[in-house]
C-alpha cells in the first residue's frame, strides 16, 4: 500500500466512523472507485485503532468517570448503586452481542460481507431503521417529548437494543453509528445522548476487534518498512479525522437531524447498484 492510500483510506476512515454513513462500507468502495485493492477487513480493523483513540480523547471525562464508577460499584458490592456504575455495565451487557455474533460470522464478515451487493443492500437497510428513528422522533416531538437527555437517562433496555443495534454494524454499509444511534432514539433517547452513549457503546468491541485483527494479520500489515509505515500513517491520520468528526456530528445532532444522511446513503446505494449493474465495478 503506497503512502497515498493510507493518508487517503485513514481520511475515509476517520470521517466517516462517527458519521451514520458506514466507514467499513467506504474503506471498501473507495478503493474499488479509485482502482486501488481492497485494503481488506484486518487493515480496516487496524485503522480503526486511530478512532478509538479519538473517541477516548474526545470523550476522556465520560471514560475516566465510567471507569472510577465501576471499579466503586463493585467494590462497594453495589454495582447498580450509581450513574457511572450502572453505565459501565450496561456498556459491557450493551458489548455481549457483538461478540458472540463477530466470533461466530468471522469468515463471513472477512469475505462475503465485504461484497459490494451485500453493502449496498446494508446501506439501504441501514437508511430504512434511521428514517423509521427520526419518524418515531417526530411523533414523540408532536406530543412535546424530546427524549430522554444525558447518559444518567440511558436505560438498560436502551443499552440492550443499542447493542443488538451494533450486531448490524459486522456487514458494510449498515454503519455501527447509524443503527445504534437509532436504536437509542427509537427507544426513547435524544439524539445527543444516543450518539454519546452510541460512541461509548463502541469502545470495546471496536478496540477488541482492532487489536485481535492486527494481531492475527500482522505478518501480513506489518510486513515490510512500507507496510509499517502505510499502517501507521492511516491510524494516525484516522485518528486526527475523527477526532474532529465527533466532535462535528455531537454538534449538529443538537439541533439537525438524520435526514441528511439518510438522502446520502440512498444516493450512495443507488450509485453503487448503477455502477455494478452497468459492469463499471465487480462486487
Amino acid at each position: 500500500m503506497s503512502l497515498i492510500e493510507a493518508v487517503v483510506l485513514g481520511l475515509v476512515q476517520g470521517l466517516t466512523e462517527f458519521l451514520p454513513i458506514s466507514s467499513t462500507a467506504h474503506l471498501r468502495i473507495v478503493p474499488e472507485l479509485l482502482g486501488w485493492k481492497d485494503p481488506g477487513a484486518a487493515y480496516s480493523a487496524l485503522i480503526q485503532l486511530g478512532t478509538l483513540a479519538a473517541v477516548l480523547l474526545a470523550m476522556r471525562n465520560d471514560v475516566v468517570a465510567l471507569i472510577k464508577g465501576f471499579v466503586a460499584g463493585v467494590v462497594s458490592g453495589r454495582p447498580w448503586g450509581t450513574m457511572e456504575s450502572r453505565a459501565s455495565i450496561m456498556i459491557i451487557l450493551g458489548t455481549v452481542p457483538i461478540v458472540v455474533v463477530g466470533l461466530a460470522a468471522r469468515d463471513f464478515i472477512r469475505g462475503g460481507a465485504r461484497d459490494l451487493a451485500v453493502i449496498t443492500t446494508a446501506l439501504v437497510g441501514g437508511t430504512i431503521l434511521m428514517a423509521l428513528a427520526e419518524v418515531v422522533c417526530l411523533r414523540r416531538a408532536h406530543q412535546r417529548d424530546a427524549g430522554r437527555d444525558g447518559i444518567e437517562g440511558v436505560r438498560l433496555f436502551d443499552a440492550l437494543a443499542m447493542g443488538l443495534a451494533q450486531v448490524l454494524a459486522l456487514i458494510p454499509g449498515s454503519s455501527r453509528s447509524g443503527t445504534t444511534i437509532s436504536a437509542g432514539m427509537i427507544t426513547g433517547l435524544d439524539r445527543r445522548t444516543a450518539a454519546r452513549f452510541s460512541f461509548l457503546l463502541s469502545l470495546p468491541a471496536v478496540g477488541a476487534a482492532g487489536l485481535l485483527e492486527a494481531w492475527k494479520a500482522r505478518h501480513e500489515i506489518l510486513a515490510t518498512g512500507d507496510d509499517i509505515t502505510a499502517a501507521l500513517v492511516g491510524t494516525l491520520v484516522a485518528g486526527i479525522a475523527g477526532y474532529a468528526s465527533i466532535h462535528w456530528l455531537l454538534k449538529i445532532l443538537t439541533s439537525h437531524t438524520l435526514w441528511p444522511f439518510v438522502v446520502y446513503r440512498l444516493a450512495l446505494a443507488g450509485l453503487l447498484a448503477t455502477l455494478l449493474a452497468s459492469g463499471w465495478i465487480a462486487s
